[in-house]
C-alpha cells in the first residue's frame, strides 16, 4: 500500500485560508488547467502555478482556485489514513487523522465560522469555507466520511473526535439551508442537490457516531431507512435520484462528467445502507444509473464527454475509480472495470499521485460500504443500437466502432450546440470524440467547446443555432434515424436535418441531409483527435484515422440550390484539439455547400484489416434510385435506401 509522504503528514500543512473557484484554475493565455504542485499544502507556489505551455499565473482567483484543490487534496487523504486505519486497525494512521481533523476544526472555525464566502460571484450558491456551497458540500463528505469510520471502528475512543464535531454540525446546517433555497429557487433537480444531501446525511451519521461515545441514546443511529429525512424525506436523496435522471438511468442535463458526479454522491451518501431494502423505484433508478456508464463506455473504458466535463483529468480519472468501486458494492457486475482499469492509468501521471489508496480501502473496508451483498440484476446481452429517447443520446457498436450521436434536448447550462454530432471511438482510440470542456473560468474557450464549431455536427451559415430538441425519427436492431428542426426560437430558422446510422456487415453507414427554406451555407464537419489523412479521389473523398487502431472513412456529397446542382467541396484547416489542451492542433475538416437549400453527406467506416474491404470506388450513389450502394470486397453489394427526407435534388 502506498504510504503517505512525510511533509503531509503534519497539520501545519493544511491551507489557512479560504478556498475560491476551482474553475478558475486554468492558464488565461492557453485554456489549460494549471499544474497542481504543491498539492496538497498551505499556500500556492511562490511566483505563481506553472501552465504546461511555459507561463507562470499569479492572480487572486488563480490562488484561490489552487486553496480548493488544496482543501479537497487533504479531505481526501485524511480519508484514506481513517479508512485505512478502520481496516488495519493502525495506531498511527488513526492518530494522524485525528490530528488532521483536529487541525481543520480550528481552521473551519478561524476562516469560516463568520458565514458566507464574502467574494463568491453573484450567481452562486454561496459556500462557507468556498466560494460555492456545492464545493464545502464536497469537501465536507469526504471529512464526514473520514469520521464516520474513525468512529465506528473504534467507538471507545470517539471522545477524540468531538472537536470535529463545530464542523460536522456547520457543514449540515449549511448544507440544509442551501438545499431549502435550492428548492425554493425551484431548481430540487439541479446537481448541487446531490452534494447537499449528500453533506447533510454523512455529516449528521458522522456526529451521531461520535456522541454516541458519550451517550448512546442521544445520538442512535434512524431505526429505519423512512427515518432518516436526508435520504427518504420530500427532498432527501431518494426523491432527488427520481426527479433528476431520466427513466433511462440519464441525469438530465446528458453529461458524462455530471452523470457520474451526481452518481458518486449519491452512492457516498447510502454507506452502511442494504440496496435491497431501498425502495424499488429509485434503487432500480440507480441501477440504471451505473448501466448507463458501462453502455456509454468503450470496451477498453474510454468514457466519451458528452456535453460539459473535462475530456480527460487525472483528478478526475481518480473520482472515476471510485465511483466504480462504489458501485461495484452497489450492483454485482456493474460492468465498470474497464472504465476502473482506463482511470487508474489516466490518473497514474507524473503530477498525479500514482497509487492513490482510496479505491483500494473502499473495496476493502470493514464490513464493506454498503450493508447488504451487491444486486444481482439480470442484464440482456449489449445491443448493436441503443437509445435513451429523453435525453436524446445514442449509442451504436459496428464492426469495431462505437460510434455516440447526440440529438436530444440542449441539457440547460451544461449542453453544448451540438445536435446530431457524431462522434467515433475504437475500443483504444478516440479517433473524434467529443471534445469536453474546459474549467468555466476561461469565457472565450469555454465558449469555443459549446459552439457548433467545436464538434462534427451540421452547421448554418458558421454561426451558433439557438437551444433545440431533435428528435428519434425511427429504429431498428441495426438503425436509427434522428433529425432536428429550426424555426424562429429553435436551432437554425427555416433549417431541417437528418442523420442516419446503420451498423452494416463490417462497416459503418453514417448518413446527413440537410434542408433549408432559403440559399444558406450547409455544413457537415469532422473533428479528429489523431493523425488525419484527406484524399480527394474521384468523386469521393478518402482519410485515414492513425491510432492504436485504424479507421478508414470513404465519403460521397451531394447539393442542391434554387438554380439546380451546388458543388460540395471538402476543406481541410487546422483547429484545436480537444479539451485538455485547446493548444493541441488537429485537422479539421468541413464539407459546405454554399448557397444551397439541400445537402447530402454520406460515409462509410471501416476498422482495422477490414478497411480493405473497401476498394476503390466502394460508396456509389444512385441518386435518381435514391440509394446508396456499399461494395463489399466478395464484390456484394448492400443496398442502403435513402431516407426519403433526403431525395430531393
Amino acid at each position: 500500500m502506498t504510504s503517505l509522504a512525510p511533509e503531509h503528514t503534519v497539520a501545519a500543512g493544511l491551507p489557512r485560508e479560504r478556498g475560491g473557484w476551482w474553475h478558475n484554475f486554468v492558464c488565461p493565455v492557453h485554456g489549460t488547467e494549471l499544474s497542481p504542485e504543491g498539492i496538497p499544502g498551505p499556500v500556492p507556489p511562490a511566483g505563481g502555478v506553472r501552465c504546461p505551455h511555459g507561463c507562470r499565473v499569479d492572480s487572486e482567483p488563480v490562488r484561490g482556485a489552487w486553496l480548493v484543490l488544496s482543501h479537497q487534496a487533504w479531505a481526501r487523504r485524511i480519508r484514506v489514513l481513517a479508512h485505512r486505519a478502520a481496516r488495519t486497525g493502525s495506531d498511527a494512521d488513526r492518530d494522524e487523522a485525528v490530528a488532521l481533523l483536529a487541525a481543520y476544526a480550528e481552521v473551519y472555525a478561524e476562516v469560516a465560522g463568520g458565514g458566507e464566502h464574502e467574494r463568491a460571484q453573484d450567481w452562486m450558491l454561496r459556500g462557507r469555507l468556498f466560494h460555492q456551497a456545492l464545493t464545502d458540500a464536497i469537501w465536507s463528505v469526504s471529512i464526514g466520511h473520514a469520521v464516520w469510520s474513525l468512529a465506528e471502528a473504534a467507538p471507545e475512543r470517539a471522545a477524540d473526535l468531538r472537536p470535529v464535531l463545530p464542523v460536522l454540525d456547520a457543514t449540515a446546517e449549511a448544507a440544509r439551508a442551501a438545499r431549502d433555497r435550492l428548492v425554493g429557487e425551484g431548481r430540487f433537480t439541479s446537481n448541487y442537490t446531490a452534494w447537499l444531501n449528500a453533506a447533510g446525511r454523512v455529516c449528521a451519521r458522522a456526529a451521531a457516531l461520535v456522541r454516541a461515545g458519550d451517550d448512546a441514546e442521544e445520538a442512535a443511529a434512524p431505526s429505519s431507512l423512512d427515518d432518516d429525512e436526508w435520504l427518504a424525506g420530500e427532498h432527501g436523496q431518494l426523491a432527488h435520484v427520481l426527479a433528476a435522471t431520466t427513466r433511462g438511468g440519464w441525469e438530465w442535463e446528458a453529461s458524462t462528467y455530471y452523470h457520474g458526479f451526481v452518481l458518486r454522491a449519491y452512492l457516498l451518501s447510502l454507506r452502511g445502507t442494504d440496496p435491497a431494502t431501498l425502495p424499488p423505484a429509485a434503487r432500480d433508478r440507480l441501477v440504471a444509473m451505473v448501466d448507463v456508464l458501462a453502455g456509454l463506455a468503450t470496451d477498453d473504458g474510454i468514457l466519451p464527454a458528452v456535453h460539459d466535463g473535462p475530456y480527460t483529468r487525472p483528478a478526475l480519472a481518480l473520482e472515476w475509480t471510485e465511483l466504480c468501486a462504489l458501485a461495484d458494492g452497489f450492483v454485482a457486475d456493474a460492468g465498470l472495470a474497464a472504465v476502473a482499469a482506463r482511470a487508474r492509468e489516466e490518473a497514474s501521471g507524473p503530477e498525479t499521485r500514482a497509487g492513490d489508496p482510496l479505491e483500494d480501502e473502499l473495496r476493502s473496508l470493514p464490513g464493506g460500504w454498503f450493508a447488504g451483498v451487491p444486486l444481482a440484476v439480470a442484464r440482456p446481452a449489449r445491443p448493436a443500437v441503443s437509445v435513451d429517447e429523453e435525453v436524446g443520446i445514442a449509442v451504436v457498436r459496428a464492426a469495431g466502432i462505437h460510434a455516440v450521436l447526440d440529438h436530444g434536448p440542449h441539457g440547460a447550462g451544461h449542453g453544448h450546440h451540438d445536435k446530431l454530432a457524431l462522434h467515433l471511438y475504437g475500443q483504444r482510440t478516440p479517433w473524434q470524440p467529443d471534445p469536453g470542456q474546459v474549467p468555466y473560468g476561461h469565457p472565450a474557450w469555454r465558449d469555443h467547446y459549446a459552439s457548433a464549431a467545436a464538434h462534427p455536427c451540421v452547421r448554418v451559415d458558421d454561426g451558433d443555432p439557438a437551444e433545440a430538441t431533435g428528435r428519434l425519427l425511427d429504429r431498428d436492431e441495426r438503425s436509427l434515424t434522428v433529425e432536428v428542426r429550426g424555426d424562429a426560437t429553435s436551432w437554425y430558422d427555416g433549417v431541417r436535418a437528418l442523420r442516419r446510422l446503420v451498423a452494416g456487415d463490417g462497416y459503418l453507414l453514417d448518413v446527413v441531409a440537410a434542408t433549408a427554406d432559403r440559399p444558406r451555407r450547409l455544413t457537415l464537419g469532422l473533428r479528429p483527435d489523431v493523425p488525419l489523412a484527406v484524399r480527394l479521389d474521384g468523386d469521393v473523398v478518402r482519410t485515414a484515422w492513425d491510432g492504436a487502431e485504424r479507421l478508414d472513412g470513404v465519403h460521397a456529397a451531394r447539393a442542391a440550390g434554387p438554380d439546380g446542382p451546388v458543388p460540395v467541396r471538402a476543406v481541410v484547416r487546422p483547429g484545436p484539439g480537444p479539451a485538455d489542451d485547446p493548444q493541441r492542433e488537429r485537422a479539421h475538416v468541413d464539407w459546405t455547400a454554399h448557397d444551397a437549400t439541400s445537402a447530402l453527406w454520406v460515409s462509410v467506416y471501416r476498422t482495422g484489416a477490414a478497411a480493405g474491404d473497401v476498394p476503390e470506388g466502394g460508396v456509389e450513389l444512385a441518386v435518381d434510385a435514391a440509394e446508396i450502394r456499399v461494395r463489399r470486397a466478395d464484390g456484394t453489394v448492400d443496398v442502403h435506401r435513402l431516407p426519403r427526407e433526403a431525395t430531393h435534388d
